[in-house]
């Protein structure tokens, strides 16, 4: 769907909802690879293999984030040269994309190869943990390019005009992540290896039907070759590299969160906070999937210089985000036992922990919807500047925190430092939002957008 398809009749919670609904499905869906081992692992390794993983994941994300490179900058390439209708030119970036996945897949083989081990000592991995944490990455060693390609080729996919077909991919391999899961860890009892086999598998199948979609007569776009072309390259590096830093950035603040409470606590606390994170993923996932969705008709209604519109599709995304953020905060409160539960259900030592820390560290996560939202907002209206201010702001301001605040307080520092890190840079971000919102609204607008509905 594009933006050509609003139509001025429709009102805004229509087209809201006809934009992020889907966004939503797909966000949550990508999120299923992660969790669905965690869920696993916690139940068939224990304590130990929950912070294996968690200290494999940035290691393992970062790896992915060049598919990610890839794919934002491949995809957007692709689309504009549709639009363009220059399908050589969409051609030419495909098989760009393709020479890129590769080469860095070539790169990522010998970096987890030579510095994997080291990578989890650094985060304080030791004794279990490290053990449990090298099997996983070991298997990577050898998997990387289906790692890279499987986050590639589903948003080649979606910008070859295919976005149902990129939704069965990424379905398909959350599905059979589950029954390979099952079997690797719960019949075969292969452990963290298995889980990241299990994982591998379930990248190659999408890989390769993405492959076949694009070597069939079902691609618009078609691979019948594989030529490198430098300049698109370059292009595609350029397009994707801050999707690909937000990715890393996310990576390292997990890093960091391991290396503190191996710190100030021990392997249990790592394990704990590998369920709070799968938690909290939902959420996250959740939120970002509705800023993904108002980008198209804000930016649609900046175009068209509807403003009142803007203003009512950002007030009823924070709304959502918020209302949803507030509603899991107390359910998560309320029934942590069942959510924990998930992960484990047998270790009381490891639900003990997982329950204090899941009260403090998500006791502010509505406010990262909000901050997602900000980001998007300014981005969508052509602020540039602005959205990477509420993006770098976003980095930078929870490292004192993770700093000082553990010194003080402990463990508990370490559960509340990105709590007190969203707070600060909410009470900075949200005047700058209500400002910008009031200022537009002011500006000369189309007279239909007046007489539209606005919430």
């Amino acid at each position: 769907m594009t933006c050509t398809s609003i139509k001025n009749n429709e009102s805004v919670s229509q087209v809201f909802w006809r934009f992020t609904i889907p966004s939503v499905a797909a966000m949550l869906i990508n999120g299923l690879y992660q969790i669905i081992d965690g869920i696993f692992v916690g139940h068939y390794v224990g304590y130990a293999g929950l912070a294996g993983i968690n200290m494999a994941w940035p290691i393992i994300a970062t790896i992915m984030g060049f598919g990610i490179l890839v794919g934002m900058g491949a995809g957007t390439l692709m689309s504009i040269s549709r639009g363009e209708q220059q399908p050589q030119q969409a051609s030419s970036a495909l098989q760009t994309a393709i020479g890129l996945s590769l080469l860095f897949s070539v790169i990522s083989m010998p970096i987890v190869a030579i510095w994997g081990r080291e990578l989890l000592i650094l985060q304080g991995a030791a004794g279990d943990s490290l053990t449990h944490g090298y099997d996983y990455i070991y298997v990577f060693i050898y998997s990387a390019p289906m790692a890279i390609f499987s986050a590639v080729i589903p948003m080649l996919v979606r910008n070859d005009n295919s976005p149902k077909i990129a939704t069965a991919l990424t379905i398909l391999g959350a599905l059979l992540n589950i029954a390979l899961d099952y079997l690797y860890l719960g019949i075969l009892h292969q452990g963290l290896q298995g889980a990241a086999i299990a994982t591998a598998i379930s990248q190659f199948v999408v890989t390769l039907l993405g492959v076949i979609y694009f070597i069939s007569h079902q691609g618009e776009i078609r691979l019948t070759s594989l030529k490198f072309n430098l300049n698109k390259a370059w292009r595609i590096v350029q397009l994707g590299a801050s999707s690909m830093l937000m990715f890393a950035y996310f990576s390292f603040v997990i890093a960091l969160h391991n290396r503190l409470l191996m710190t100030y606590g021990s392997d249990l606390h790592v394990g704990a906070f590998a369920i709070i994170g799968y938690l909290a993923t939902m959420y996250y996932l959740f939120a970002e999937g509705i800023a993904a969705g108002m980008q198209p008709p804000v930016s649609y209604d900046f175009g068209e210089k509807r403003y009142p519109r803007i203003k009512g599709t950002l007030w009823l995304a924070i709304k959502v985000v918020f209302i949803s953020g507030i509603t899991t905060v107390v359910v998560l409160n309320v029934f942590p036992e069942f959510f924990i539960s998930w992960f484990s259900d047998s270790n009381h030592e490891l639900i003990a922990v997982t329950i204090s820390g899941m009260r403090l560290h998500t006791c502010a996560l509505y406010l990262d919807g909000l901050l997602f939202l900000a980001s998007v907002y300014f981005m969508a209206v052509g602020k540039a500047r602005k959205a990477m201010f509420v993006s770098l702001g976003n980095m930078a301001v929870q490292l004192p925190f993770l700093y000082f605040v553990p010194q003080w307080l402990g463990v508990d520092g370490v559960w509340l430092a990105v709590p007190l890190s969203n707070l600060a840079l909410t009470l900075i971000v949200a005047p700058m939002l209500y400002k910008d919102i009031m200022t537009l609204i002011n500006q000369p607008q189309h007279t239909e957008a007046l007489l539209t509905h606005t919430p």
